[in-house]
């Protein structure tokens, strides 16, 4: 489970020293890296780079240790970005639509957006047949969707979730 930043927390980037931030590219790149080979990349002992990945994990900079997977290779080779506006704004109508994106498994990632939109959504499926019944209850019956627009991908070009770690 992915976990996202805790904005309320004391941890900021100037807690970071440099052997961190070397760290966090690291596993970035490759969460699979052993801590040896990352101690002799960054000169610090084994058990300093434990510790410190440890503390990243505990503070929440490191939110998840996932694998990147193929979409094509497991199924679902079509992405769709979906912009839509809401209707009411209401905390409660808001939570209830969040609620929905966040189990819906097609969606990949769901941005609360400022502008003339609401939400951007990056979502995986099968084939357009699959996202038609998902616009129909995941957009449509459920309410609170004013408009939505989808744009269909045609090539990936670049999809990751690296941060850019300054040293």
């Amino acid at each position: 489970e992915i976990r996202f930043c805790d904005w309320s927390s004391d941890v900021c980037s100037s807690d970071l020293d440099d052997f961190d931030r070397q760290i966090l590219r690291i596993v970035q790149e490759n969460n699979m890296v052993a801590h040896r080979e990352i101690s002799e990349r960054v000169c610090l002992s084994v058990p300093a780079v434990a510790r410190r990945l440890q503390r990243l994990r505990k503070l929440g900079v490191i939110t998840a240790d996932s694998s990147v997977l193929c979409p094509e290779f497991v199924g679902v080779p079509l992405t769709i970005v979906v912009t839509l506006s809401v209707e009411n704004e209401s905390l409660e109508d808001m939570d209830q639509i969040r609620k929905r994106f966040l189990n819906c498994p097609q969606v990949q990632q769901c941005y609360h957006v400022t502008g003339e939109t609401d939400f951007v959504l990056i979502m995986s499926v099968r084939d357009i047949r699959e996202y038609e019944q998902l616009t129909r209850t995941l957009l449509s019956e459920d309410g609170n969707v004013k408009r939505f627009r989808t744009l269909v991908v045609l090539q990936r070009v670049k999809a990751t979730l690296q941060v850019p770690v300054e040293p």
